[in-house]
């Protein structure tokens, strides 16, 4: 039987390409993830073990008790503890680091690196007046205010030269610097495409935290003093409660769990859409499997006939599955390793950059792909192997095709209603739940299993819709039509390959274009504001930008948002400080019960969920314990319905400022004399001193800000899910092409009796195109449908979230859906029209 196996794997090489590609695309998609994942994050734990070879243990603010979420707390680091560190016997030195946002600008204006990976720092020289953590390629280390160094790459990819000025911001404000050196570093920002900036230590704490505190003191060990040791003596000099001391080997394995966690998240994304990948494979290798079976039934009987098993004939399909299976697993393991090298190199070419390392092919991504690729073959060619072996001999002698029985067809249509039912009132039943998520999961699942098993019996009448188009081909459409119905099951896998690629598609351009809707009318609701002012990524904005702008003759109410901590009863929550006189005037907030009255004086209010969980209502006294630990009361003078935009506990300024140690703003609102205007904005920038790091928006840019990055989002999936739809043409082409092989009598005794070449393959063709429309309008169908249900739970969270149907991408996915059927039919209906009419005609 092993060599009856092998035998039919050589006669059928033709016929199982299209299954071997279709395994080998989800291989190499579950493959080039695991490399590529695996390479870049040993290339950033790599990065980030070399950033911790200077450091033998970090003192650092402890983490309970820090500043920015325990009012009251007590001082940073400061020199005296420096002092201390650095004369501990066991330390050979100590560095007092300083880190924050730094934006730093081309020598053209823009903002080189994005956001969180724009940095700035202090460069703390040793006795030898050097810093280890920086070494300097050009000129000297920035000595004074006014004086900056640049890493290597930010200078280079900018073309600036010791002894140029840079404009830089930290917190709004431009500053002009001279650059006074450049340094090399491993630092993972830089790495990965950010840009850093140094400054000399004074001016560090000056700008980026609190003059005469440090962010972190990282302590050197001398020569026979190991980490643990020197990390004991360190405890015994940290104030209580306010420091903590961690050796640099545990910060490095924690730096390294963070990476892999972050990996991991990744990883799990993309294997989830080469599961996918795998998903509709499935259709296709059981589909290729049943039609080989079906084509050798005569031989299989005969195998029985002379004493063969049904267990025997099952194990040989089988054995077809799993040498089909191991050579599309190490060919699409060689593909994988190729997509994780192109996709490093392609982060590389979008600025994106990876630290430099080899490429990781783990042994468990060998074993992984060898094993994903065997089990999937092997799982689909099952069922067909254990329904060839159930046939009997006699029967299997006289018919080439076994017709399902009444019994099975009911057993299953029953099975496949039973499924879709449950799915159905499981996604219904979820939509009116708080959490419904798992259940809508469950039900989603269940849902498209049923629909998988009822698509046979949904094929006749939803293919029978086309016949009024059909019939306009003639006797090609005709013919196409009762083919496409002829074996029902088969349609059904084929179409089913295509749906459910068409079925995510849809539903996430359903989701991402209501999501979208709700943002825009989120954004028109609450805002009065003409503009938003803000810094890149979102950091603090210098009180300074507020004031210049409500210095500006245009400007007509401006208001800056603020955040602190502050303890209420047990908990700590953040106050959102605002002008009150101008708030009003820039806001439009649904207020349930009493208003902003001027939100004068102790006056604040709050969101109506806040209010409901602490029972809070319009009069309430809430005692307060500011950031500084200075006790106070607040009274709620109103209760708003909160969204995405505006929520939590609003009070004035002239409240909060005094409690703050750094005031800050996270962003700015404004209102002009001539409203929204090109002009107007243009008018903003300029008084900010054309800065690079502050974004100047009106609610358009801030939605349009948003759908970019949905779309950006959507794009990357539409990418993703590509894969899928790939493996479905293949199972289209698959499909026609063992068709075409199988109706060779019928073709050729067509070709006999007058219908040309060019007839056969219009029949091939429209064959193609009703299988896939068929496929892509259940897909399209059901991704309305989930998009609708996920919606439901989404709107629990986004009050303005409104379902949006896409039309018009709609019509493109169909469109794409008959694209797939026009293409996939091109080799077979070629090959259909070729065929020998006498040949085919006495071919068995």
């Amino acid at each position: 039987m092993f060599r009856t196996a092998l035998r039919n794997v050589l006669a059928h090489k033709a016929r199982l390409l299209m299954t071997t590609l279709a395994v080998m695309l989800g291989v190499a998609f579950v493959s080039g993830t695991l490399v590529f994942t695996s390479t870049i994050s040993d290339a950033f734990q790599a990065s980030s073990q070399k950033g911790y070879d200077s450091v033998d243990v970090a003192i650092q603010p402890h983490r309970s008790d820090s500043a920015a979420g325990n009012p009251g707390a007590a001082p940073g680091l400061d020199h005296k503890l420096l002092d201390k560190a650095g004369k501990l016997p066991g330390a050979a030195s100590a560095t007092g680091s300083v880190s924050g946002f730094t934006a730093v600008a081309d020598k053209h204006g823009k903002l080189i690196g994005d956001g969180f990976s724009t940095l700035g720092g202090n460069y703390y020289p040793g006795a030898d007046g050097k810093d280890a953590r920086y070494p300097l390629r050009d000129g000297a280390a920035p000595q004074r205010a006014g004086e900056i160094a640049l890493d290597a790459k930010t200078a280079d990819r900018a073309g600036y030269r010791v002894g140029d000025t840079v404009r830089i911001s930290v917190d709004g404000p431009v500053r002009k610097e001279k650059l006074t050196g450049i340094f090399t570093t491993d630092d993972g920002a830089v790495s990965a495409g950010g840009s850093l900036a140094l400054f000399d230590t004074a001016t560090a704490q000056q700008l980026l935290g609190t003059p005469g505190e440090f962010d972190e003191i990282d302590v050197r060990a001398a020569p026979g003093t190991s980490q643990q040791a020197l990390k004991t003596a360190v405890d015994a000099i940290l104030p209580h409660n306010a420091a903590e001391a961690t050796t640099g080997r545990q910060l490095a394995d924690d730096q390294a769990k963070q990476i892999a966690q972050g990996m991991d998240g990744m990883k799990t994304g993309l294997l989830a859409f080469a599961g996918i990948a795998l998903f509709v494979g499935i259709f296709i290798i059981a589909n290729t499997f049943t039609m080989l079976v079906a084509q050798r039934t005569k031989e299989l009987a005969l195998l029985r006939a002379v004493g063969a098993s049904r267990r025997q004939v099952t194990r040989s399909v089988l054995i077809e599955a799993v040498v089909v299976g191991a050579v599309a697993a190490v060919a699409g393991l060689a593909a994988g390793i190729g997509i994780g090298a192109g996709l490093r190199a392609l982060m590389n070419g979008t600025g994106a950059t990876v630290p430099d390392g080899p490429l990781v092919i783990s042994p468990s991504t060998v074993l992984t792909s060898l094993v994903v690729g065997i089990v999937v073959t092997v799982l689909a060619a099952w069922l067909p192997g254990r329904r060839a072996a159930k046939i009997p001999p006699v029967a299997a002698m006289n018919s080439v095709h076994a017709a399902a029985t009444t019994k099975s067809l009911v057993v299953r249509n029953t099975l496949g209603a039973l499924f879709a039912g449950a799915g159905a009132a499981a996604v219904l039943a979820a939509t009116g739940m708080d959490d419904g998520k798992a259940l809508m999961g469950l039900g989603a699942v269940l849902l498209l299993i049923g629909v998988f098993i009822l698509t046979p019996l949904l094929s006749r009448p939803l293919i029978a819709l086309a016949s009024p188009v059909l019939r306009m081909f003639g006797i090609s459409g005709k013919l196409a039509r009762q083919n496409a119905v002829r074996n029902p099951r088969r349609t059904a896998a084929t179409a089913s390959a295509l749906m459910v690629g068409l079925t995510l598609i849809t539903g996430l351009t359903v989701i991402a274009g209501s999501v979208q809707k709700g943002i825009d009318k989120m954004a028109t609701d609450s805002l009065k504001a003409d503009y938003i002012v803000s810094m890149a990524g979102m950091t603090p904005l210098s009180p300074d930008v507020a004031k210049k702008i409500g210095s500006l003759d245009e400007v007509t109410a401006s208001s800056p948002l603020r955040n602190s901590p502050a303890r209420i009863g047990s908990v700590t929550e953040y106050l959102t400080g605002v002008n009150g006189k101008d708030f009003g005037a820039l806001t439009r907030l649904d207020f349930t019960s009493g208003g902003l009255n001027g939100l004068r004086g102790d006056a604040a209010v709050v969101d109506a969920d806040t209010a409901k969980e602490k029972g809070w209502r319009v009069g309430s006294h809430v005692p307060v314990t500011f950031e500084d630990g200075k006790k106070g009361a607040l009274t709620v003078s109103g209760v708003y319905e909160g969204n995405e935009m505006i929520k939590g506990i609003i009070l004035d300024n002239g409240v909060l400022a005094p409690h703050q140690k750094h005031a800050a703003d996270m962003q700015v609102m404004v209102k002009t004399q001539a409203g929204v205007s090109d002009a107007g904005k243009d008018s903003l920038v300029k008084a900010l001193g054309d800065n690079p790091a502050i974004a100047v928006q009106d609610k358009k840019d801030v939605s349009d800000g948003i759908a970019q990055m949905i779309n950006l989002m959507l794009n990357m999936l539409y990418g993703l899910l590509a894969m899928a739809v790939i493996v479905a043409v293949l199972g289209v082409v698959n499909t026609l092409a063992m068709s075409v092989f199988e109706r060779s009598q019928e073709i050729g005794m067509l070709r006999a009796i007058g219908l040309d070449r060019s007839g056969i393959k219009r029949m091939v063709r429209l064959e193609s195109l009703v299988i896939s429309l068929f496929g892509g309008v259940l897909g399209i169908g059901l991704g309305v449908f989930f998009g609708w249900a996920a919606g439901e739970l989404i709107a629990g969270s986004l009050g303005t979230y409104e379902l949006v149907l896409p039309w018009g991408r709609m019509g493109l996915f169909l469109a794409l859906a008959a694209l797939v059927g026009v293409l996939a039919a091109l080799w077979p209906a070629r090959r259909a029209a070729k065929l020998n009419m006498l040949a085919a005609i006495k071919a068995e």
